[in-house]
């Protein structure tokens, strides 16, 4: 059990070392060798053939991803995750904008999973985009598949992670995207930079864990700790001789690239004694914003600039959990995770680091809406925005918490835990819905998910009326023509006293936030208040608790593309859906070919335990 911190209470610890590279680093890592990743060569010489006969933009970078089991200790105890290339967070993948990255995953695990890019907008290329089922079915164990990412305007920091189950809890990295050779950053060039991955720790095995409760229908795990860079911190038993430590020097700016990788929580972060400047959320830039702290959700990347002008000293840079959920709510993980700042030199510091002050408590709504609230785009000639002022589409999806009749063996009651939008819950085919679409194979989905809610209620009221807690499962898509332009409004719902913070998540687009706000949204006045001058443009963004967020988008990119809540226990239980865009009229508005080898559909493999023919108690 991790500590919970105040200001007034430090444990004792070593002073530890470890140095980070400096900044500018390599643009690619170097690959890790062995038998399989002949392919990958082969990949290689084959593309310097084709780039010879065909137009290429920016560089091509190749990676090879070993996914395995391997122990790790954390907590005072030791157990086998999966991870890749032996390291938790997994590789980093340093590129410029406008570059093409081929990463040839092989599966050396247990059972089969698919990885994410996320944020990377794949223009026409769905068959990359990774979430299971969705665009491919699993990477099947001893076999391997390369990915091939296309980056156009992405730039800044974005992630990349496992997109079956919960396996992304240890499989996923960063993704740098430097600006393109020959230009600059929108403000100060920094001096160095620092990539921060928080993530979730369990105790348990994870897919075990998460399989039994969705085959019971009870609750999903939560987590044990956080982590930063891997590690847990101070504040966490058998922990404090592994902290994080990242090194600096007095008078440099370091931009700090933060990931939250979390399986289901947002994150307040602070630095003690260090003030905050944001520039940029996932993967492009933004009016800086000065600050104290900041909010993070699950799924978002934030770059933040630092300037380390304090005294010489350790200062712990520090995150815990902002909860939405009802204060009466206390099972989340109360854990704060730290790394340390230490400047260079030869002085004499304290025994412990200074603890940050302004990191808000877990249940500081009000630190939270100020912060986001402050997040616009440059919206300059050299960054200009281009949200669509008129739209050709509108939905009106309600995002809410509910429960799903239990009828199979396994369920311990008559009623599941589950989530919907627009009361579907989503349920995952047995092939993926990309190949159905582009080989127009009948009976794996239905296009009738719907624009709007089956009724009308008072959406921010707590109800437990079994019309509306009841959901149905299905796996319905919406089908948008090439370049409509769309307008979706997300209604946060208090169905079973469940509303909370849903970060929503679109696959190959960013989106404007045009509007936000408490209570039920009112299409006649709500818009009047919309911001198209300098609307912020994400991936991922949350629908406040009891209150709903407005965004638009032009469905200029086609393909099978997926929308869901960034919080895997909703994600599981099916507040998700997915987005087919047609094609255009031309070769090069239409969606591209599949490459020569995709994942065959098996059927799905559960944990290991399960795979063993052993019962699960």
């Amino acid at each position: 059990m991790c500590w919970i911190q105040d200001i007034y209470s430090k444990p004792k610890r070593k002073a530890t070392h470890l140095l980070r590279s400096s900044y500018p680093r390599k643009n690619n890592m170097k690959p890790q060798k062995n038998c399989s990743i002949l392919l990958t060569e082969i990949l290689g010489f084959l593309f310097l053939i084709v780039r010879f006969t065909s137009p290429v933009e920016g560089e091509v970078h190749f990676y090879d991803f070993v996914v395995r089991e391997k122990n790790f200790t954390k907590l005072c105890s030791t157990k086998s995750i999966l991870v890749v290339n032996d390291s938790f967070p997994g590789p980093e993948i340093r590129v410029h904008k406008g570059d093409t990255v081929y990463v040839n995953v092989h599966n050396q695990g247990y059972y089969g999973f698919t990885i994410h890019w996320h944020g990377i907008k794949q223009p026409r290329n769905p068959w990359s985009d990774g979430p299971e089922y969705i665009t491919q079915c699993p990477i099947l164990p001893g076999t391997n598949f390369t990915y091939e990412i296309s980056l156009s305007t992405e730039e800044g920091t974005l992630w990349w992670h496992a997109h079956s189950d919960w396996t992304r809890a240890t499989v996923h990295g960063a993704i740098v995207i430097l600006p393109s050779v020959g230009t600059t950053f929108p403000f100060p060039q920094p001096d160095e930079d620092e990539t921060i991955i928080i993530a979730s720790w369990y105790e348990g095995d994870i897919k075990e864990l998460v399989d039994e409760a969705m085959e019971d229908g009870s609750d999903l795990p939560h987590s044990d700790a956080y982590t930063i860079n891997g590690e847990p911190g101070d504040f966490c038993p058998c922990s404090s001789e592994t902290t994080y430590h990242r090194m600096v020097d007095y008078g440099k700016t370091y931009l700090l690239r933060i990931v939250n990788a979390n399986i289901n929580a947002e994150h307040f972060f602070a630095v003690a004694e260090h003030n905050l400047t944001v520039v940029g959320l996932d993967g492009a830039y933004i009016k800086p914003i000065d600050t104290t702290y900041i909010v993070i959700s699950a799924g978002q990347a934030v770059d933040v600039l630092l300037k380390a002008n304090q005294s010489p000293g350790q200062y712990y840079i520090a995150a815990r959990q902002y909860s939405s959920e009802d204060p009466e709510v206390t099972g989340f993980d109360h854990a704060n995770v730290t790394a340390i700042l230490e400047y260079r030199g030869n002085y004499t510091y304290q025994t412990s680091p200074s603890f940050p002050t302004t990191l808000p408590m877990y249940l500081d709504y009000a630190a939270a809406i100020k912060f986001t609230s402050q997040i616009k785009s440059l919206a300059t000639p050299k960054d200009p925005i281009d949200v669509p002022l008129s739209v050709t589409t509108k939905m009106f999806i309600t995002v809410s918490m509910n429960d799903l009749t239990c009828s199979h063996p396994g369920c311990e009651t008559t009623k599941q835990i589950s989530s919907s939008m627009n009361n579907i819950s989503w349920i995952n085919p047995t092939t993926d819905v990309l190949r159905a679409y582009y080989r127009n194979i009948s009976g794996v989905y239905t296009t009738d998910f719907p624009d709007q809610p089956p009724s009308y209620y008072n959406f921010t009221e707590e109800t437990f009326v079994d019309n509306i807690v009841f959901t149905v499962q299905g796996t319905k898509v919406k089908v948008l023509n090439y370049n409509e332009s769309v307008q979706i409004v997300f209604q946060g719902t208090n169905v079973m006293k469940g509303s909370v913070n849903h970060p929503m998540h679109m696959h190959g687009y960013s989106f404007y936030v045009v509007g936000s706000g408490y209570g039920n949204y009112d299409d006649e006045d709500d818009p009047k208040g919309f911001n198209f001058v300098d609307p912020p443009k994400v991936t991922t963004f949350g629908v406040p608790k009891n209150g709903w967020l407005a965004i638009r988008f032009i469905a200029n990119n086609p393909g099978v593309w997926f929308w869901h809540c960034h919080f895997d226990r909703h994600l599981s239980w099916g507040m998700d859906t997915a987005f087919i865009v047609k094609n255009g009229g031309t070769a090069e508005t239409s969606i591209r070919r599949p490459p020569a080898y995709m994942p065959p559909c098996e059927p799905h493999l559960d944990s290991r335990i399960k795979n063993s023919n052993e019962n699960i108690l």
